[in-house]
């Protein structure tokens, strides 16, 4: 069984950090280790010195994720829902996808899913998590 990333790569916190309030973050990397960056919990401090970076644990990234948001067009609004999602890949690999879209209803009366945006498939959930919050951040949605 694969292991499962619980906390954001040191490139991700560095994006992250740019774009989220570090208050938000309840990890931290200490970069003083000697090229060995290691990761510590965030002990109620919220001021990173020097050799501290603000990293986001897969449950604080996931809880930052807005279950819906509305986009308000000219003559109407659209909102759209997240939806989380794991296939099987192989045998021993699952991949996630998050996505936001809602549901249409068609003539026949049935409905179907549609995506208005996706993160593509990634085998680790913080990957899923980290690219739409990035996403969320650029079109201002969070």
């Amino acid at each position: 069984m694969a292991t499962i990333k619980s906390f954001t790569s040191l490139e991700q916190s560095k994006r992250l950090a740019e774009i989220l309030p570090p208050e938000s973050a309840d990890m931290c990397w200490c970069l003083a280790t000697k090229g060995n960056p290691k990761v510590m919990f965030n002990e109620g401090y919220n001021k990173y010195g020097d050799f501290e970076l603000p990293c986001w644990s897969l449950a604080t990234l996931m809880n930052l994720l807005p279950s819906e948001f509305t986009e308000k067009g000219k003559y109407s609004e659209t909102t759209y829902k997240i939806h989380i999602r794991k296939y099987v890949l192989t045998e021993n690999v699952d991949v996630y996808q998050i996505a936001y879209g809602n549901y249409h209803w068609h003539d026949d009366g049935s409905c179907s899913w549609s995506d208005m945006i996706n993160t593509g498939e990634k085998e680790d959930l913080i990957d899923a998590a980290f690219q739409m919050i990035c996403w969320l951040k650029e079109n201002n949605k969070l």
